[in-house]
Protein backbone atom coordinates (compact mmCIF):
# COMPACT_ATOMS: atom_id res chain seq x y z
CA UNK A 1 0.00 0.00 0.00
CA UNK A 2 1.04 3.60 -1.00
CA UNK A 3 2.46 5.07 2.18
CA UNK A 4 2.96 8.79 0.89
CA UNK A 5 0.55 11.14 1.02
CA UNK A 6 0.89 13.95 -1.98
CA UNK A 7 -0.80 17.35 -0.69
CA UNK A 8 -1.17 19.45 -4.20
CA UNK A 9 -0.99 23.04 -2.89
CA UNK A 10 -2.57 24.81 -6.42
CA UNK A 11 -2.14 28.33 -6.51
CA UNK A 12 -4.33 31.26 -8.06
CA UNK A 13 -3.97 34.07 -9.63
CA UNK A 14 -3.55 35.82 -5.67
CA UNK A 15 -0.77 37.74 -4.40
CA UNK A 16 -0.42 36.23 -0.70
CA UNK A 17 -0.80 32.63 -2.11
CA UNK A 18 2.34 33.15 -4.30
CA UNK A 19 4.06 34.61 -1.49
CA UNK A 20 3.26 32.22 0.93
CA UNK A 21 4.12 28.78 -1.11
CA UNK A 22 7.75 30.34 -1.93
CA UNK A 23 8.02 31.24 1.84
CA UNK A 24 7.05 27.51 2.51
CA UNK A 25 9.21 26.26 0.01
CA UNK A 26 12.47 28.42 1.23
CA UNK A 27 11.93 27.25 5.11
CA UNK A 28 11.79 23.65 3.52
CA UNK A 29 14.91 24.03 1.13
CA UNK A 30 16.36 26.09 4.38
CA UNK A 31 15.93 23.83 7.05
CA UNK A 32 13.64 25.92 9.08
CA UNK A 33 10.59 23.68 8.70
CA UNK A 34 10.71 19.80 8.29
CA UNK A 35 8.67 18.04 5.99
CA UNK A 36 7.30 14.96 6.99
CA UNK A 37 8.78 11.47 5.20
CA UNK A 38 4.93 10.37 4.55
CA UNK A 39 4.31 13.71 2.71
CA UNK A 40 5.34 15.03 -0.75
CA UNK A 41 4.22 18.47 -1.85
CA UNK A 42 3.47 19.72 -5.43
CA UNK A 43 3.13 23.81 -5.93
CA UNK A 44 1.80 25.74 -9.23
CA UNK A 45 3.49 28.83 -8.24
CA UNK A 46 1.50 30.61 -10.85
CA UNK A 47 -1.62 29.42 -12.51
CA UNK A 48 -3.08 32.60 -13.82
CA UNK A 49 0.13 33.48 -15.89
CA UNK A 50 -1.77 36.18 -18.43
CA UNK A 51 -3.43 36.97 -15.29
CA UNK A 52 -0.44 38.04 -12.90
CA UNK A 53 1.62 39.61 -15.38
CA UNK A 54 -1.85 42.13 -16.17
CA UNK A 55 -0.44 43.81 -13.00
CA UNK A 56 -2.61 46.63 -12.27
CA UNK A 57 -3.76 48.78 -8.37
CA UNK A 58 -7.62 48.56 -8.94
CA UNK A 59 -9.42 45.73 -10.20
CA UNK A 60 -9.52 44.33 -6.16
CA UNK A 61 -11.42 47.31 -5.49
CA UNK A 62 -12.76 45.12 -2.45
CA UNK A 63 -9.31 44.13 -1.58
CA UNK A 64 -7.13 45.81 1.22
CA UNK A 65 -3.36 45.55 -1.17
CA UNK A 66 -0.94 44.55 -1.86
CA UNK A 67 -0.05 47.71 -4.21
CA UNK A 68 0.07 45.50 -7.34
CA UNK A 69 -1.42 42.73 -8.08
CA UNK A 70 -2.78 40.37 -10.99
CA UNK A 71 -5.93 40.30 -12.96
CA UNK A 72 -8.91 37.03 -12.34
CA UNK A 73 -9.26 37.12 -16.04
CA UNK A 74 -6.65 35.23 -17.84
CA UNK A 75 -5.12 36.33 -21.88
CA UNK A 76 -8.69 35.15 -22.84
CA UNK A 77 -10.41 36.56 -20.15
CA UNK A 78 -11.18 33.57 -18.43
CA UNK A 79 -11.63 32.97 -15.33
CA UNK A 80 -10.15 29.75 -14.27
CA UNK A 81 -11.69 28.69 -11.20
CA UNK A 82 -14.42 28.36 -13.24
CA UNK A 83 -12.84 25.89 -16.08
CA UNK A 84 -11.99 22.76 -14.72
CA UNK A 85 -14.07 20.67 -16.15
CA UNK A 86 -14.91 22.66 -19.58
CA UNK A 87 -11.46 23.31 -20.01
CA UNK A 88 -11.54 26.17 -22.49
CA UNK A 89 -8.26 27.35 -21.19
CA UNK A 90 -4.46 25.88 -21.74
CA UNK A 91 -3.97 26.60 -18.33
CA UNK A 92 -7.09 24.13 -17.28
CA UNK A 93 -5.82 21.18 -19.61
CA UNK A 94 -2.42 21.49 -18.19
CA UNK A 95 -3.62 21.18 -14.77
CA UNK A 96 -5.85 18.16 -15.47
CA UNK A 97 -2.26 16.38 -16.95
CA UNK A 98 -0.68 17.10 -13.88
CA UNK A 99 -3.81 16.54 -11.47
CA UNK A 100 -3.92 12.73 -12.92
CA UNK A 101 -0.18 12.51 -12.97
CA UNK A 102 -0.06 13.34 -9.42
CA UNK A 103 -3.67 11.92 -8.28
CA UNK A 104 -3.27 14.17 -5.26
CA UNK A 105 -4.77 13.13 -2.05
CA UNK A 106 -5.66 16.49 -0.93
CA UNK A 107 -5.92 19.26 -2.97
CA UNK A 108 -5.18 22.88 -1.60
CA UNK A 109 -6.80 26.16 -3.72
CA UNK A 110 -5.65 29.19 -1.65
CA UNK A 111 -7.60 32.45 -2.25
CA UNK A 112 -8.85 35.76 -1.10
CA UNK A 113 -12.55 35.80 0.08
CA UNK A 114 -15.18 38.98 -1.41
CA UNK A 115 -18.33 39.72 0.72
CA UNK A 116 -19.04 40.77 4.19
CA UNK A 117 -16.61 42.17 6.69
CA UNK A 118 -16.13 40.13 10.22
CA UNK A 119 -13.17 39.92 12.47
CA UNK A 120 -12.08 36.40 11.55
CA UNK A 121 -8.81 36.18 8.79
CA UNK A 122 -8.86 32.67 7.68
CA UNK A 123 -11.92 31.17 6.51
CA UNK A 124 -12.23 27.76 4.76
CA UNK A 125 -13.63 26.00 1.92
CA UNK A 126 -14.48 21.99 2.10
CA UNK A 127 -15.67 20.31 -0.64
CA UNK A 128 -18.99 18.74 -0.46
CA UNK A 129 -18.43 15.90 2.14
CA UNK A 130 -21.35 13.89 0.20
CA UNK A 131 -19.55 13.78 -3.26
CA UNK A 132 -16.59 11.90 -1.73
CA UNK A 133 -19.02 9.46 -0.79
CA UNK A 134 -19.64 7.88 2.89
CA UNK A 135 -16.95 6.90 3.89
CA UNK A 136 -14.52 8.87 2.49
CA UNK A 137 -16.77 11.96 3.40
CA UNK A 138 -17.77 10.81 6.73
CA UNK A 139 -14.45 10.90 7.89
CA UNK A 140 -13.36 14.33 6.27
CA UNK A 141 -16.39 15.66 8.03
CA UNK A 142 -16.03 14.28 11.86
CA UNK A 143 -12.62 13.70 12.08
CA UNK A 144 -9.92 15.57 9.49
CA UNK A 145 -11.61 18.60 9.35
CA UNK A 146 -12.03 19.13 12.99
CA UNK A 147 -8.48 18.49 13.14
CA UNK A 148 -7.80 21.27 11.02
CA UNK A 149 -10.03 24.32 12.70
CA UNK A 150 -8.19 23.23 16.20
CA UNK A 151 -4.59 23.43 14.74
CA UNK A 152 -5.14 27.06 13.05
CA UNK A 153 -6.73 27.76 16.41
CA UNK A 154 -3.59 26.61 18.16
CA UNK A 155 -1.45 28.73 16.00
CA UNK A 156 -4.00 31.57 16.93
CA UNK A 157 -6.15 31.86 13.77
CA UNK A 158 -9.51 31.52 14.71
CA UNK A 159 -10.57 29.96 11.54
CA UNK A 160 -14.46 29.82 10.46
CA UNK A 161 -16.14 27.82 7.28
CA UNK A 162 -16.27 29.75 4.52
CA UNK A 163 -18.76 32.85 5.20
CA UNK A 164 -21.78 32.84 2.92
CA UNK A 165 -24.53 34.15 3.99
CA UNK A 166 -28.27 34.43 2.42
CA UNK A 167 -28.60 37.60 3.44
CA UNK A 168 -25.88 40.00 4.47
CA UNK A 169 -26.35 39.58 8.00
CA UNK A 170 -25.73 35.97 10.07
CA UNK A 171 -28.95 36.38 11.58
CA UNK A 172 -30.49 33.30 9.53
CA UNK A 173 -27.17 31.49 9.58
CA UNK A 174 -24.39 30.22 7.38
CA UNK A 175 -24.87 27.70 4.21
CA UNK A 176 -21.64 25.65 3.09
CA UNK A 177 -20.81 26.69 0.04
CA UNK A 178 -21.93 24.39 -3.02
CA UNK A 179 -19.24 23.61 -4.73
CA UNK A 180 -19.41 21.97 -8.59
CA UNK A 181 -17.38 20.55 -10.37
CA UNK A 182 -16.39 24.18 -12.50
CA UNK A 183 -14.34 24.94 -9.40
CA UNK A 184 -11.29 23.05 -8.27
CA UNK A 185 -12.27 21.42 -5.32
CA UNK A 186 -15.59 20.19 -6.51
CA UNK A 187 -13.34 18.83 -9.32
CA UNK A 188 -11.14 17.18 -7.14
CA UNK A 189 -14.04 15.57 -5.52
CA UNK A 190 -15.01 13.54 -8.41
CA UNK A 191 -11.92 11.45 -8.33
CA UNK A 192 -12.18 11.16 -4.95
CA UNK A 193 -9.61 13.99 -3.61
CA UNK A 194 -10.28 16.29 -0.36
CA UNK A 195 -10.23 20.06 -1.70
CA UNK A 196 -10.03 22.45 0.19
CA UNK A 197 -10.38 26.00 -0.63
CA UNK A 198 -8.82 28.63 2.52
CA UNK A 199 -10.53 32.08 1.64
CA UNK A 200 -8.42 34.71 3.67
CA UNK A 201 -10.77 37.67 3.96
CA UNK A 202 -9.88 40.43 1.71
CA UNK A 203 -9.66 43.36 3.72
CA UNK A 204 -7.52 42.09 6.19
CA UNK A 205 -3.86 43.70 6.32
CA UNK A 206 -1.78 41.83 3.77
CA UNK A 207 0.88 40.31 5.89
CA UNK A 208 -2.42 39.15 7.86
CA UNK A 209 -3.44 36.94 4.71
CA UNK A 210 -0.02 35.90 4.16
CA UNK A 211 0.78 34.20 7.65
CA UNK A 212 -2.40 32.91 7.93
CA UNK A 213 -2.21 31.34 4.81
CA UNK A 214 1.24 29.65 5.67
CA UNK A 215 -0.09 28.54 9.43
CA UNK A 216 -3.04 26.78 7.26
CA UNK A 217 -0.44 25.25 5.14
CA UNK A 218 1.66 24.42 8.07
CA UNK A 219 -1.55 22.65 9.77
CA UNK A 220 -2.36 20.83 6.47
CA UNK A 221 1.02 19.32 6.34
CA UNK A 222 1.21 18.18 10.18
CA UNK A 223 -2.81 17.00 10.52
CA UNK A 224 -2.31 15.40 6.90
CA UNK A 225 0.84 13.66 8.14
CA UNK A 226 -0.39 12.04 11.00
CA UNK A 227 -3.56 11.17 9.34
CA UNK A 228 -1.50 9.60 6.36
CA UNK A 229 -2.89 5.82 6.88
CA UNK A 230 -6.35 6.48 7.46
CA UNK A 231 -6.27 9.17 4.59
CA UNK A 232 -4.90 6.54 2.15
CA UNK A 233 -7.21 3.53 3.22
CA UNK A 234 -10.43 6.34 3.40
CA UNK A 235 -9.56 6.93 -0.35
CA UNK A 236 -8.78 3.40 -1.29
CA UNK A 237 -12.28 2.14 -0.10
CA UNK A 238 -13.85 5.82 -1.92
CA UNK A 239 -12.38 3.99 -5.15
CA UNK A 240 -13.96 0.78 -4.65
CA UNK A 241 -17.58 2.28 -3.70
CA UNK A 242 -17.48 4.32 -6.81
CA UNK A 243 -16.77 1.61 -8.97
CA UNK A 244 -19.62 -0.13 -7.36
CA UNK A 245 -22.30 2.68 -6.94
CA UNK A 246 -25.84 2.39 -8.66
CA UNK A 247 -26.93 5.18 -8.36
CA UNK A 248 -25.86 9.06 -8.79
CA UNK A 249 -27.08 12.13 -7.49
CA UNK A 250 -26.93 15.17 -10.07
CA UNK A 251 -28.76 17.90 -7.93
CA UNK A 252 -27.75 18.83 -4.28
CA UNK A 253 -30.06 21.15 -1.86
CA UNK A 254 -29.53 22.52 1.57
CA UNK A 255 -31.06 20.28 4.09
CA UNK A 256 -32.39 23.74 6.23
CA UNK A 257 -33.92 21.26 9.12
CA UNK A 258 -30.00 19.61 10.03
CA UNK A 259 -27.14 22.09 10.72
CA UNK A 260 -24.23 22.46 13.43
CA UNK A 261 -23.19 25.82 15.55
CA UNK A 262 -19.86 27.60 14.33
CA UNK A 263 -18.41 30.78 16.56
CA UNK A 264 -18.60 33.74 14.56
CA UNK A 265 -17.47 36.86 14.95
CA UNK A 266 -18.33 39.97 13.21
CA UNK A 267 -19.53 43.38 13.08
CA UNK A 268 -22.91 45.19 13.96
CA UNK A 269 -24.31 46.42 10.35
CA UNK A 270 -25.72 50.16 10.14
CA UNK A 271 -26.71 52.63 7.81
CA UNK A 272 -25.84 56.23 7.38
CA UNK A 273 -25.65 58.64 4.44
CA UNK A 274 -23.36 57.65 1.37
CA UNK A 275 -20.89 60.04 0.58
CA UNK A 276 -20.83 58.99 -2.67
CA UNK A 277 -24.37 58.71 -3.80
CA UNK A 278 -25.99 60.86 -0.87
CA UNK A 279 -28.20 57.80 -0.64
CA UNK A 280 -29.20 55.38 2.90
CA UNK A 281 -26.16 52.79 2.79
CA UNK A 282 -25.40 50.04 4.73
CA UNK A 283 -21.90 49.32 6.59
CA UNK A 284 -20.43 47.34 9.30
CA UNK A 285 -19.30 49.02 12.93
CA UNK A 286 -16.17 48.11 13.48
CA UNK A 287 -16.78 49.86 16.98
CA UNK A 288 -19.22 47.17 17.71
CA UNK A 289 -17.81 43.66 17.10
CA UNK A 290 -19.61 40.37 18.42
CA UNK A 291 -19.30 36.69 18.89
CA UNK A 292 -22.28 34.56 18.50
CA UNK A 293 -23.57 31.07 17.91
CA UNK A 294 -24.23 30.66 14.21
CA UNK A 295 -26.19 28.06 12.42
CA UNK A 296 -24.30 26.62 10.02
CA UNK A 297 -25.85 23.95 7.53
CA UNK A 298 -23.55 21.85 5.98
CA UNK A 299 -25.78 18.83 5.08
CA UNK A 300 -27.14 18.76 1.63
CA UNK A 301 -30.27 16.47 0.20
CA UNK A 302 -29.68 14.38 -2.49
CA UNK A 303 -31.57 14.48 -5.87
CA UNK A 304 -32.29 13.52 -9.28
CA UNK A 305 -30.73 10.54 -9.11
CA UNK A 306 -29.23 8.50 -12.36
CA UNK A 307 -29.44 4.92 -12.28
CA UNK A 308 -25.33 4.10 -14.05
CA UNK A 309 -25.26 2.61 -17.28
CA UNK A 310 -23.75 -0.61 -18.14
CA UNK A 311 -21.53 1.93 -20.49
CA UNK A 312 -21.44 5.06 -22.41
CA UNK A 313 -21.13 5.03 -26.20
CA UNK A 314 -19.52 8.25 -27.62
CA UNK A 315 -19.42 8.59 -31.66
CA UNK A 316 -16.26 9.75 -32.71
CA UNK A 317 -16.88 12.46 -34.30
CA UNK A 318 -17.77 14.55 -30.75
CA UNK A 319 -13.47 15.05 -30.52
CA UNK A 320 -13.66 17.44 -27.67
CA UNK A 321 -15.94 15.59 -25.42
CA UNK A 322 -13.22 12.43 -26.59
CA UNK A 323 -10.27 14.58 -25.78
CA UNK A 324 -11.46 15.70 -22.49
CA UNK A 325 -12.11 12.18 -21.25
CA UNK A 326 -9.17 11.12 -22.29
CA UNK A 327 -7.33 14.39 -20.35
CA UNK A 328 -9.27 12.95 -17.22
CA UNK A 329 -8.29 9.60 -17.92
CA UNK A 330 -11.30 7.93 -18.21
CA UNK A 331 -10.77 4.19 -19.64
CA UNK A 332 -11.77 4.30 -23.54
CA UNK A 333 -12.61 1.15 -25.87
CA UNK A 334 -13.20 2.00 -29.22
CA UNK A 335 -15.24 -0.52 -31.65
CA UNK A 336 -13.12 -2.21 -34.61
CA UNK A 337 -15.92 -2.48 -36.85
CA UNK A 338 -19.28 -1.25 -37.82
CA UNK A 339 -22.07 -2.46 -34.97
CA UNK A 340 -25.11 -1.90 -34.51
CA UNK A 341 -26.80 -1.69 -30.94
CA UNK A 342 -29.69 -1.41 -28.81
CA UNK A 343 -29.22 1.35 -26.73
CA UNK A 344 -31.05 4.25 -24.36
CA UNK A 345 -31.29 7.23 -26.27
CA UNK A 346 -31.88 11.12 -24.64
CA UNK A 347 -34.18 13.23 -26.80
CA UNK A 348 -33.77 16.71 -25.60
CA UNK A 349 -37.07 17.94 -25.01
CA UNK A 350 -36.56 21.44 -23.22
CA UNK A 351 -33.77 23.68 -22.00
CA UNK A 352 -33.03 27.04 -21.12
CA UNK A 353 -30.22 29.09 -22.53
CA UNK A 354 -28.44 31.92 -20.67
CA UNK A 355 -29.39 35.26 -22.46
CA UNK A 356 -25.73 36.64 -21.71
CA UNK A 357 -22.69 34.76 -22.03
CA UNK A 358 -21.26 33.12 -18.71
CA UNK A 359 -17.18 32.31 -19.12
CA UNK A 360 -17.66 32.44 -22.78
CA UNK A 361 -20.59 30.69 -23.13
CA UNK A 362 -24.59 30.86 -23.26
CA UNK A 363 -25.21 28.09 -20.89
CA UNK A 364 -27.58 25.66 -21.07
CA UNK A 365 -29.88 24.79 -18.26
CA UNK A 366 -32.98 23.15 -17.27
CA UNK A 367 -32.84 20.79 -19.42
CA UNK A 368 -35.40 18.35 -20.05
CA UNK A 369 -35.40 14.72 -21.54
CA UNK A 370 -37.34 11.48 -22.39
CA UNK A 371 -35.80 8.29 -22.95
CA UNK A 372 -35.77 6.48 -26.17
CA UNK A 373 -34.73 2.58 -26.84
CA UNK A 374 -33.17 3.02 -30.02
CA UNK A 375 -31.08 0.65 -32.58
CA UNK A 376 -28.23 2.75 -33.67
CA UNK A 377 -25.05 2.07 -36.18
CA UNK A 378 -22.19 2.60 -34.51
CA UNK A 379 -18.75 2.75 -36.72
CA UNK A 380 -15.43 1.64 -36.23
CA UNK A 381 -13.75 3.89 -33.89
CA UNK A 382 -16.41 4.87 -31.72
CA UNK A 383 -15.99 4.61 -28.11
CA UNK A 384 -17.34 2.56 -25.34
CA UNK A 385 -16.68 3.36 -21.97
CA UNK A 386 -17.37 1.09 -19.27
CA UNK A 387 -18.79 2.34 -16.04
CA UNK A 388 -16.75 0.02 -13.66
CA UNK A 389 -14.13 2.68 -13.35
CA UNK A 390 -12.95 5.21 -10.71
CA UNK A 391 -13.89 7.91 -13.31
CA UNK A 392 -17.25 6.58 -12.95
CA UNK A 393 -18.37 10.45 -10.64
CA UNK A 394 -16.68 12.35 -13.22
CA UNK A 395 -18.34 10.59 -16.19
CA UNK A 396 -21.98 10.94 -15.05
CA UNK A 397 -21.76 14.51 -14.08
CA UNK A 398 -20.34 15.09 -17.63
CA UNK A 399 -22.54 13.16 -19.63
CA UNK A 400 -25.40 13.30 -17.95
CA UNK A 401 -27.30 16.31 -19.92
CA UNK A 402 -29.16 17.69 -16.78
CA UNK A 403 -25.89 18.12 -14.93
CA UNK A 404 -25.01 21.20 -13.96
CA UNK A 405 -21.76 21.25 -15.28
CA UNK A 406 -21.95 18.64 -17.86
CA UNK A 407 -20.84 18.53 -21.15
CA UNK A 408 -24.48 19.25 -22.43
CA UNK A 409 -24.35 22.32 -19.94
CA UNK A 410 -21.73 23.92 -21.61
CA UNK A 411 -22.70 23.77 -25.05
CA UNK A 412 -20.20 21.12 -26.21
CA UNK A 413 -22.90 19.34 -27.79
CA UNK A 414 -25.33 22.33 -29.33
CA UNK A 415 -25.14 21.18 -32.44
CA UNK A 416 -27.81 18.79 -32.36
CA UNK A 417 -30.20 21.25 -31.42
CA UNK A 418 -30.67 22.59 -34.68
CA UNK A 419 -32.69 20.98 -37.48
CA UNK A 420 -30.83 21.32 -40.76
CA UNK A 421 -33.19 19.99 -43.23
CA UNK A 422 -36.52 21.22 -43.89
CA UNK A 423 -39.13 21.78 -46.94
CA UNK A 424 -40.98 23.98 -49.01
CA UNK A 425 -44.68 23.52 -48.14
CA UNK A 426 -45.28 23.65 -52.38
CA UNK A 427 -43.44 20.54 -52.26
CA UNK A 428 -43.77 18.72 -48.90
CA UNK A 429 -47.72 19.14 -49.55
CA UNK A 430 -47.71 16.18 -52.23
CA UNK A 431 -45.39 14.22 -50.02
CA UNK A 432 -47.22 14.71 -46.47
CA UNK A 433 -50.43 13.18 -48.29
CA UNK A 434 -48.47 10.52 -49.72
CA UNK A 435 -46.66 9.51 -46.06
CA UNK A 436 -50.45 9.77 -44.38
CA UNK A 437 -51.76 7.33 -46.96
CA UNK A 438 -49.32 4.75 -46.33
CA UNK A 439 -49.33 5.29 -42.66
CA UNK A 440 -52.83 5.03 -41.63
CA UNK A 441 -52.15 5.46 -37.43
CA UNK A 442 -50.16 9.12 -38.35
CA UNK A 443 -53.51 10.08 -39.61
CA UNK A 444 -55.47 8.96 -37.17
CA UNK A 445 -52.67 10.38 -34.56
CA UNK A 446 -52.95 14.20 -36.87
CA UNK A 447 -56.78 13.58 -36.89
CA UNK A 448 -57.07 13.55 -33.11
CA UNK A 449 -54.91 16.17 -32.97
CA UNK A 450 -57.40 18.62 -35.08
CA UNK A 451 -59.84 17.32 -32.87
CA UNK A 452 -58.79 18.48 -29.52
CA UNK A 453 -57.22 21.45 -31.11
CA UNK A 454 -59.03 23.85 -33.05
CA UNK A 455 -56.25 26.45 -33.98
CA UNK A 456 -53.83 23.28 -35.11
CA UNK A 457 -56.93 22.45 -37.34
CA UNK A 458 -57.09 25.89 -38.47
CA UNK A 459 -53.25 26.05 -39.34
CA UNK A 460 -51.96 23.86 -42.39
CA UNK A 461 -48.29 24.84 -41.97
CA UNK A 462 -48.53 23.60 -38.05
CA UNK A 463 -50.34 20.00 -39.52
CA UNK A 464 -47.33 19.85 -42.37
CA UNK A 465 -44.66 20.18 -39.69
CA UNK A 466 -46.55 18.11 -37.60
CA UNK A 467 -46.41 15.34 -40.91
CA UNK A 468 -42.79 16.10 -41.31
CA UNK A 469 -41.68 15.90 -37.84
CA UNK A 470 -43.73 12.14 -37.03
CA UNK A 471 -42.56 10.79 -40.91
CA UNK A 472 -39.22 9.13 -42.18
CA UNK A 473 -38.34 12.62 -43.64
CA UNK A 474 -37.43 14.11 -40.41
CA UNK A 475 -33.58 13.68 -39.51
CA UNK A 476 -33.69 11.64 -36.16
CA UNK A 477 -30.48 13.39 -35.23
CA UNK A 478 -32.36 16.64 -34.50
CA UNK A 479 -32.54 17.09 -29.99
CA UNK A 480 -31.52 13.25 -29.92
CA UNK A 481 -28.29 13.69 -27.25
CA UNK A 482 -25.58 11.92 -29.54
CA UNK A 483 -24.09 9.76 -25.98
CA UNK A 484 -25.40 6.88 -25.69
CA UNK A 485 -26.48 4.83 -22.66
CA UNK A 486 -25.78 1.06 -22.84
CA UNK A 487 -28.19 -1.15 -20.07
CA UNK A 488 -27.84 -4.87 -20.08
CA UNK A 489 -31.29 -6.21 -19.02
Amino acid sequence: MRKLIILFIFISLFSQTNATSMMLVRDIVTGKTKLPDNVALAFIPVYNIGGCLNRNSYSRANQNGPLEYGFRGNAQNLDLNRDFTKCDSKEARSFAQVFHLLDPDILIDNHVSDGADYQHTMTLLTTQYDKLGADLGGWLKNNFEPQLYKGMAEKNWDMVPYVSFETGSPDRGMVMFYDPPRYSSGYAALFQTIGFVPETHMLKPFKDRVLSTYAFSQTIIEKTAANAAALIEQRKKARTEVTKEKSFPLKWTTDTARFSFVTFKGYEQAYKSSDATGLNRMYYDRSKPFTRQVKFFNVFNPSDPITKPNAYIVPQGWGAVVDLLKLNNVILQQFTKDTIIEVEAYRIDDYKSAPRPYEKHHKNSAVKTSVMKQKIKFLKGDYFIPLDQPANRYLIEMLEPTGDDSFFAWNFFDAVLQQKEGYSDYRWDDLAAEVLKNDPALKAKLEEKKTADPKFAANGSAQLDFIYKNSPYYEPGHNRYPVYRLVYD
